[in-house]
């Protein structure tokens, strides 16, 4: 399941760079399916055609966030989130709206990365 970052965030921003996907963004921050990924040209999710380079909205505005398309749990990359384990207020949680097996965690990153 990806992860989510709770209203306890203290706006650190340890978490952001050890995000292997690019997941995580600042608060009121666009985001985009390349940045950080091997995506380019224009991607299919969920059966909709998007730009990879088309700016997405921010999902947050006041805290960091985590894309929920983008995140793995940093399956294939590493034992554990890494987002989770650098939290100093442990915000980083399992976001249940977005369960997702082992398997289909290690498809989504190598759809990021096209391996």
């Amino acid at each position: 399941m990806a992860l989510k970052i709770t209203e306890e965030c203290i706006n650190c921003g340890a978490c952001e760079p050890e995000c292997p996907n690019t997941a995580i963004y600042e608060g009121g921050v666009e985001w985009r399916f390349a940045d950080g990924t091997a995506l380019e040209g224009n991607v299919q999710l969920n059966g909709k055609v998007i730009d990879a380079e088309e700016p997405q909205p921010p999902i947050a505005e006041d805290i960091f966030y985590i894309v929920p398309f983008k995140c793995t749990e940093c399956t294939g990359f590493h034992e554990e989130p890494q987002c989770a384990a650098v939290c100093p207020v442990d915000c980083c949680v399992p976001d249940p709206e977005w369960e997702e097996s082992k398997e289909a965690l290690m498809q989504k990153k190598q759809w990021l990365h096209q391996e």
